[in-house]
C-alpha cells in the first residue's frame, strides 16, 4: 500500500504554528484532562502520523486530538479504526467548547445540565479556545500583510489582548494559562508593530512595557524573541540605535534564537540593520553572512507562529539591501532589493510597495533618476499603499529626489503626482 502523507494535519500544524513537539505536548495534556492518565505521544509519534505511517491513532490519541483542535479528527487527514473511538462526554456536543470560549470572552456565566440536576459552574478554558485566538492573530497579520499596521488593526489588536488575558483566569490547566499569555504577549506585540507602522511611536512604546511582562510570564521563546525584534524597531525609529542594538542582541537569549535557525537568521539580520545604523560596517557584514547562512540551515515548512510567515528569502534580501543601504553601497542595495520583491508572496502587498520604494531609493543615490522615478511610480498607482511605514518612505524619498535633481521636469512631475495623490 503506497504510504500518503497527511497533509491536512500538516496545514493544520502550520496555521496555529505548532511543531511536532507542541503538538505532542498539546495531546499528551489533553489526554490528561480527558482520561486523568498523561499520555505517551512523542515528536516521533507526530512524525508517524504526518508521513501517513499511521493514519488511526489509538482511541485515547483519537480523542485528544479532537480535544485539542476543536475539529473531527477526519478533518485532519485520519481515518478511523475498525471500531471507531466512542467521543468523549467532553466531545459529544460538537459546539460545546465554540459556546464555552465565547460565555468565557463576554463574561457569561455557562449553564452545565447534567442527569436531571442543572448547576451553574464556572467554564473552563482549554487549548481549543487558545487555538481559537491564535486564528484570529494569524488573520490580523494576514491583513498586516496586505495593507500594512494603523489605528484600526492597532486597537483590533490591543482589544483582542485584553480578551485573551480575560480567559487567562479560567485556564484548566498551567499549560493552557502560559499559551495565553503567549497569546497575549503576541496580540500586544502586533498592537506595538502597528503602532511603529504608523509612527505613534509613544503608543508603541507602551504596548512594548506590557509585551516583556506578557512575553516573560509566558515562557515562550518565539514570542520573547518577536518582543525584542520590535523593540529594536522601535529604538531604531527613536534613533536610539545603541538601545536599538542591545534589544536586537537579546534575541540571542531566546530559545528560538537557539534552536530554530530560521529566528537565528531574523536575530542576525536585525543586528545587521542596527550595526549599519551606528556606522559598524565590519560587525553588519558580518550579521548578514550569518544571517543568510543560518536561513540555509533553516526549514522554511516547518511549522511556526503567524508572526514570522513574512520572513521568506525575499524578506531577508530586502533586509540585507536595507543594510547596505545604510552602509552608502546603493549598488548592492538595489541588487537586493530586486531579488526580494522577485520573491515576495503575491499577497505581500505592503512589503513590495515597502521594497520597491527601497529600490527607487537606490536608484537616487546612484544618479538613476528617471529609473527611480518609474520605480516609486509604481508604489503610487498599483499598490496604493496609504498606511504605514511606506508613506514615510516616499517622503525620504522626494526629499532625496528633489536634492538629486531638483531643477529636473522629471522632478516636477514627480512633485505634482505626489501632491495629488
Amino acid at each position: 500500500m503506497v504510504r500518503k502523507r497527511n497533509t491536512e494535519l500538516a496545514i493544520w500544524m502550520k496555521e496555529h504554528g505548532l511543531s511536532a513537539g507542541a503538538l505532542a505536548e498539546l495531546v499528551n495534556d489533553a489526554m490528561t484532562d480527558l482520561t486523568g492518565e498523561r499520555g505517551a505521544v512523542t515528536e516521533r509519534t507526530v512524525y508517524r502520523w504526518l508521513s501517513g505511517e499511521n493514519r488511526s491513532p489509538q482511541d485515547r490519541q483519537w480523542q485528544a486530538l479532537e480535544a485539542t483542535s476543536g475539529l473531527p479528527a477526519t478533518d485532519l487527514g485520519f481515518v478511523p479504526r475498525a471500531r471507531p473511538a466512542t467521543p468523549s462526554a467532553r466531545l459529544e456536543d460538537p459546539l460545546l467548547g465554540r459556546r464555552a470560549f465565547i460565555s468565557v470572552a463576554t463574561g457569561a456565566a455557562v449553564a452545565v445540565s447534567t442527569g436531571t440536576t442543572t448547576a451553574v459552574t464556572r467554564p473552563t478554558v482549554g487549548h481549543s479556545d487558545v487555538d481559537r485566538m491564535r486564528s484570529l492573530l494569524a488573520e490580523l497579520w494576514l491583513l498586516d500583510d496586505q495593507k500594512g499596521g494603523g489605528p484600526v488593526l492597532e486597537k483590533r489588536a490591543a482589544d483582542l489582548a485584553t480578551r485573551t488575558l480575560s480567559l487567562q483566569q479560567h485556564g484548566s490547566s498551567q499549560r493552557v494559562r502560559s499559551r495565553l499569555y503567549a497569546v497575549a504577549a503576541s496580540f500586544t506585540a502586533f498592537a506595538m508593530f502597528s503602532a511603529i507602522d504608523a509612527r505613534r511611536l509613544g503608543e508603541a512604546q507602551r504596548y512594548l512595557e506590557q509585551a516583556v511582562t506578557l512575553a516573560g510570564l509566558s515562557g515562550d521563546g518565539q514570542v520573547q524573541h518577536q518582543t525584542w525584534r520590535y523593540a529594536a524597531m522601535l529604538a531604531g525609529q527613536r534613533g536610539r540605535y545603541a538601545d536599538a542594538l542591545a534589544a536586537a542582541e537579546a534575541c540571542t537569549g531566546t530559545r528560538a534564537h537557539r534552536t530554530d535557525p530560521l529566528y537565528a537568521s531574523l536575530t542576525h539580520s536585525r543586528i545587521a540593520l542596527t550595526a549599519a545604523s551606528l556606522g559598524d560596517k565590519s560587525r553588519a557584514l558580518r550579521a548578514v553572512d550569518r544571517s543568510h547562512a543560518a536561513y540555509d540551515r533553516a526549514d522554511p515548512a516547518e511549522a511556526r507562529p503567524s508572526s514570522v510567515s513574512f520572513y521568506t528569502r525575499g524578506e531577508l534580501h530586502g533586509l540585507t539591501g536595507i543594510t547596505h543601504y545604510r552602509l552608502g553601497e546603493p549598488e548592492k542595495a538595489e541588487f537586493h532589493a530586486h531579488r526580494c520583491i522577485a520573491d515576495l508572496r503575491a499577497d505581500q502587498h505592503r512589503n513590495r510597495a515597502y521594497y520597491l520604494s527601497q529600490a527607487a531609493l537606490a536608484q537616487v543615490a546612484q544618479g538613476d533618476i528617471e529609473q527611480a522615478v518609474a520605480t516609486a511610480t509604481c508604489v503610487i498607482a498599483p499598490t496604493g499603499a496609504d498606511a504605514g511605514r511606506v508613506p514615510h518612505l516616499l517622503g525620504s524619498f522626494t526629499s532625496a529626489l528633489n536634492q538629486a535633481a531638483p531643477q529636473a521636469a522629471i522632478t516636477r512631475d514627480w512633485n505634482d503626482r505626489t501632491r495629488t495623490a
